[in-house]
């Protein structure tokens, strides 16, 4: 049976009787990308953070096959599942050489030091980000997008089944956000399973083989993106107006609707 990354009626809160997450149900397989949308405060990260044993639920279940996430100690979980959060910074002044080895960690010893394998897997992973030329520099030196391509970078080091990545769109340029969507979607084409939030509805429409879309920490709708992100649904999710472009050819693409009040 192909391994699977399964929410089971998950709900979470942060304050007791204010749940954030409803009930929940998400599955991943290898082979596919699932982007996660809504508005600020849906839930999209909570979700995130549950899938990665970050935050357990406080109803319902991931599992991993068939064993329960909780589980599995932080270091074995880590050789399964990825996470690349939103926001990372870090007080020490590390090259980004290092920053990318760390993913290697889960496959080395408490007391080991990483071999010359694990180093040619980080800058495997800084090449398909396109940041190989700035193995030396220091994390501080780095624009915020850059930052965000080596902790993607680090993530793929890490060489876990299943990659979440909160709005790894974001604070990129346009041609560095096609790479990095374009490098996950051929990782994903190779058996990666991936979960991905965006704000961007065209990054799952170009990129994805599945949209969920979340209002107030419950699912409103889902399927193939296409199908999911319809103008209705978006402006019920975002509390906007949206409408669809479609020429007959390819995906289409949503915008907000400027002619409206």
């Amino acid at each position: 049976m192909a391994m699977k990354l399964v929410a089971r009626g998950v709900s979470y809160a942060y304050v007791p009787g204010q749940l954030v997450l409803h009930g929940v149900d998400l599955t991943v397989e290898r082979g596919d990308l699932v982007f996660l949308l809504g508005a600020n405060g849906s839930g999209k990260t909570t979700l995130l953070e549950c899938l990665c044993g970050i935050r357990s639920p406080i109803e319902g279940e991931v599992l991993l096959g068939e064993q329960r996430l909780s589980a599995l100690p932080p270091r074995e979980r880590a050789k399964w599942v990825a996470y690349v959060p939103q926001f990372a910074e870090t007080a020490f002044a590390y090259t980004v050489e290092e920053m990318v080895l760390f993913g290697r960690a889960p496959h080395v010893g408490p007391f080991g030091q990483p071999s010359r394998a694990d180093l040619e897997k980080a800058l495997h992973a800084l090449d398909l980000v396109g940041l190989d030329g700035l193995r030396g520099r220091p994390m501080n030196a780095l624009s915020g997008g850059e930052k965000r391509l080596v902790l993607i970078a680090r993530a793929l080091a890490q060489e876990a089944p299943f990659l979440l990545l909160d709005e790894p769109d974001a604070h990129l340029d346009p041609a560095n956000q096609h790479r990095v969507l374009s490098v996950i979607r051929a990782l994903v084409k190779e058996g990666l399973g991936v979960v991905a939030t965006t704000h961007n509805p065209n990054s799952a429409l170009l990129y994805g083989d599945e949209a969920v879309l979340l209002r107030a920490g419950k699912v409103l709708a889902r399927g193939q993106p296409s199908c999911a992100l319809t103008a209705e649904a978006l402006a019920e999710a975002y509390g906007i107006p949206f409408r669809v472009l479609w020429d007959g050819q390819g995906p289409p693409a949503v915008l907000p609707r400027t002619d409206s009040p």
